[in-house]
């Protein structure tokens, strides 16, 4: 086991500079727009829960977040026994605050640490589809909504968009393309007393889903952007949790 994936794993605190990379990438080497930066909380514990179709969702919406956060990024990523590239993303990750998951299992340590970083009063951020696709947010996987029933964050939605155009494959988008990053307005995921946790839990995996989604179409239709077509996916190992994670809650 990896020092990054070991039980009590508590992310750094997000070192300026790597957010000046990701904002750098974000508005120079692409031309990255930001809507709706008004509706994340400028105090206190966020959620984002992002759409995801390009491998540049992460790294950018980091540099451009108003608020420094720490992103689930695949474990993959910061391992050493890669090449001297992949070590110096690696290091720049932790040195990001980001926190590593295992796409094997539903990895209960990834999650506990976000949990953390959102008790401390931070931002965190999670691709809640689990994979890279359209885009379009129409599958959401258990681990948001965990994160934000246990919680009680509230959660912002973000549509990452521009990166693909229908017909074109997977990849770095073209320098210099507009992109857009839009943050749209928080909302809360509860428990209803005396609800069971699993039933709590599709509850709200339903509703981030149809709060993510309907952001997504919106945004949208504001920027005049289209999704591309099925890509390539890249999964996160958002595994599905159990019932009994649910504050309160029993099958």
């Amino acid at each position: 086991m990896s020092a990054v994936s070991a039980p009590g794993f508590v992310p750094r605190e997000p070192q300026a500079w790597t957010r000046w990379i990701g904002t750098a990438l974000a508005r120079g080497v692409w031309a990255g727009k930001v809507h709706g930066a008004h509706h994340v909380p400028a105090t206190g514990p966020v959620l984002f829960a992002a759409n995801h179709a390009s491998i540049v969702d992460g790294p950018l919406l980091y540099g451009v977040a108003p608020r420094p956060a720490h992103f689930l990024v695949k474990q993959e990523m910061f391992r050493a026994d890669q090449s001297l590239p992949g070590r110096v993303v690696g290091w720049a990750l932790l040195r990001a605050g980001q926190i590593p998951i295992d796409r094997t299992r539903g990895d209960r340590e990834a999650l506990q640490a976000v949990l953390q970083v959102l008790a401390d009063g931070g931002a965190a951020g999670v691709f809640p589809e689990g994979t890279r696709g359209r885009g379009d947010a129409s599958s959401v996987r258990s681990g948001i909504a965990w994160i934000a029933l246990k919680s009680g964050a509230p959660v912002v939605p973000v549509a990452c968009l521009g990166a693909h155009r229908p017909g074109q494959r997977s990849g770095l988008p073209p320098l210099r393309r507009r992109l857009h990053f839009c943050f749209g307005e928080p909302f809360r995921v509860e428990q209803e007393p005396g609800v069971p946790g699993r039933v709590a839990l599709a509850r709200a995996v339903d509703q981030v889903r149809e709060e993510l989604s309907a952001h997504v179409l919106e945004s949208l239709q504001r920027t005049g952007v289209q999704l591309p077509e099925e890509v390539d996916a890249d999964e996160l190992g958002l595994g599905d949790m159990a019932s009994d994670d649910v504050p309160g809650g029993r099958p």
